[in-house]
């Protein structure tokens, strides 16, 4: 039985959609949407020239679709975006649109992270030497949108050059090293590696995290180049918080050590930094981006672990951001002994610890809501399985053994009188034997495994053609009583159905066999009225039943009984008014296609 579906939040909405579109797709549409969003609040304002700033959508928009093609074709759509970024480069300075600056001056959101997806790529998919080739022309590309969009050469500090080739080098080997590591080296169609799974797991469960992360990396970095490279230490504190964050479901009690011991380093080295105040924000003397840092991996390690075993480092963390808040929370230098204010960034943090701690129980019950339901779903799909397996042991089985049982009872009675019988009986023994070797074996295949892809035990004897198999049932005698058929079936009778009802028919002649005391024939029919096929099975034996040789098991109406409950079917068994035993039973046509 398949696995309950999962409910449908906006949470599960989300991440399916990520899953179906890819993280790096995702990544890249947030962007866009972020640049259309902030490029048309600066077009309506009335700072400058109205509409102006819509001239800067034509080139995001452009390297958006570079960025989402270099995912198929990585070579060509690299070229084609370091054309886009001259181009746009080129109409930006002769429109005189004024561009916003991201993680580098000048260039937008969506071409910075566009020009990584495609350097990533690149990388890892092309040639060593077109790579380098398209790679050196993204480069250059790149250098000439942050220093062509300014009006002039002069117009370019030291400070902001100097910060440009660093971040610009940091988002090139970014890239380069995962990129390089993951090269396809094997043969097209060959698995992926152990890390590339590892990585793509933690990537579709991180997503929000890694959203939340980016956005406010992206405002630290506008914070660092408002003090040049005085806010750099704090940045690479927040980028190594984002990693650390992003990891910590492999290893989250660690992970929590680590980011504790981050934010003291960054505590502790940010009063020395002489910060222009108000141009690096901070919450509470914590910048923003180790503070969601904070949350996530608090998230995460009560997730895994439960408050229970959490709180003692999550002790140690809150230590460490009220140190942060004492060194840092006051505009000037100096140690925060405001009370008031104190008290106020106390209540702040703790709700937030709340939040975050709350969050991880609820994802943690959820965990195990799911693992129990999966675990039930399999629990489920055994007993179906073993129920199935059962049935089919004692329908198939069962019946050539009884039949071997009937034609050797027979052959010890009539070999002294009419030796030519017993020899006959003896085939049918071995027919009946060879048969009951073939459906064992196919159980055994099937529950080790072994059956071709796509079948299994109720597709490899699902029947085709019932009237043949029925005539072939009859015809075979084991269960030793003469017997006669009518039946009335079309060509296209369901398979479900159809192999069912052979094994109900089987069933019951195997009894008529067992329990039938001196019964000298059996009828059969089998016929389709209306959307029902309609079964029955009659023999003349006498009221009182013989013990069966080698004892009864008692499965046999049982297995009947699931059988026909599986079709939504009814059955019926007991005393014919005519004497005898009947055997009936009605089959909807219906539920057998819809099984199917």
């Amino acid at each position: 039985m398949p696995a309950a579906p999962l409910p449908k939040t906006l949470y599960n909405r989300a991440a399916a959609l990520v899953r179906r579109i890819g993280v790096p797709s995702a990544i890249l549409y947030a962007a866009l949407l972020f640049d259309v969003i902030y490029t048309t609040q600066a077009a309506l304002d009335r700072l400058g020239p109205r509409l102006v700033d819509f001239g800067l959508l034509p080139g995001i928009f452009a390297m958006a679709a570079c960025g989402l093609w270099a995912q198929k074709r990585a070579a060509v759509a690299g070229v084609a975006g370091g054309g886009v970024l001259i181009v746009s480069t080129l109409f930006i300075h002769a429109s005189r649109i004024p561009p916003y600056s991201s993680v580098l001056p000048k260039v937008t959101i969506t071409e910075v992270v566009a020009g990584v997806l495609m350097v990533y790529f690149v990388a890892r998919r092309a040639r060593a030497g077109v790579a380098f080739c398209v790679i050196s022309f993204l480069v250059v590309a790149g250098l000439v949108a942050v220093f062509g969009r300014y009006g002039s050469v002069a117009d370019v500090d030291s400070g902001t050059g100097f910060q440009a080739l660093l971040f610009g080098l940091l988002l090139l080997v970014g890239p380069l090293v995962p990129a390089i590591a993951a090269r396809d080296r094997s043969p097209r169609g060959a698995p992926r590696t152990r890390l590339l799974r590892r990585v793509n797991e933690l990537a579709m469960g991180q997503w929000p995290l890694m959203g939340l992360l980016a956005f406010a990396l992206l405002f630290e970095f506008g914070y660092t180049y408002s003090n040049t490279v005085r806010g750099f230490p704090i940045l690479f504190c927040s980028i190594v918080a984002s990693v650390i964050a992003v990891l910590s479901p492999r290893r989250p009690a660690d992970a929590l050590l680590g980011l504790a011991g981050i934010m003291l380093v960054s505590a502790v080295v940010t009063p020395f930094l002489d910060l222009r105040a108000g141009d690096y924000q901070m919450t509470g003397g914590v910048p923003v981006v180790q503070v969601i840092a904070g949350m996530g991996v608090v998230v995460n390690l009560t997730r895994a672990r439960g408050l229970s075993q959490s709180w003692p480092r999550i002790g140690v963390l809150s230590a460490v951001v009220a140190l942060a808040a004492i060194l840092n929370s006051y505009r000037s230098r100096g140690l925060q002994t405001d009370p008031q204010v104190l008290s106020v960034l106390a209540f702040a943090a703790t709700m937030m610890l709340g939040i975050s701690v709350a969050i991880g129980l609820m994802l943690r019950s959820r965990d195990a809501e799911r693992v129990t339901a999966v675990q039930s779903a399999v629990s489920d799909a055994q007993t179906a399985e073993r129920m199935a397996l059962a049935r089919e042991l004692h329908d198939v089985v069962a019946h050539h053994v009884t039949g071997i049982v009937v034609q050797a009872q027979a052959a010890r009675m009539m070999a002294e009188r009419n030796p030519q019988i017993a020899v006959e009986a003896m085939g049918r023994i071995e027919n009946a034997g060879v048969e009951a070797l073939a459906a064992m074996r196919r159980l055994v295949r099937s529950m080790r495994g072994d059956a071709p892809a796509g079948s299994s035990e109720f597709s490899e004897q699902a029947t085709t053609d019932l009237g043949a198999d029925l005539r072939k049932l009859v015809e075979g005698a084991n269960h030793g009583v003469a017997t006669s058929m009518h039946l009335d079936l079309p060509p296209d009778l369901p398979h479900e159905v159809g192999r069912s009802a052979l094994r109900l028919v089987q069933e019951s002649l195997t009894n008529v066999g067992k329990h039938a005391a001196e019964a000298t024939e059996a009828f059969v029919l089998a016929e389709v009225a209306g959307d029902q096929l309609h079964l029955r099975v009659t023999d003349n034996g006498r009221g009182t039943t013989r013990r069966p040789a080698g004892g009864s098991g008692g499965y046999g109406l049982v297995g009947m009984r699931e059988r026909v409950a599986l079709l939504k079917g009814r059955l019926s068994a007991g005393r014919d008014p005519d004497g005898g035993w009947r055997v009936e039973a009605w089959l909807p046509l219906a539920a057998g296609e819809g099984d199917e």
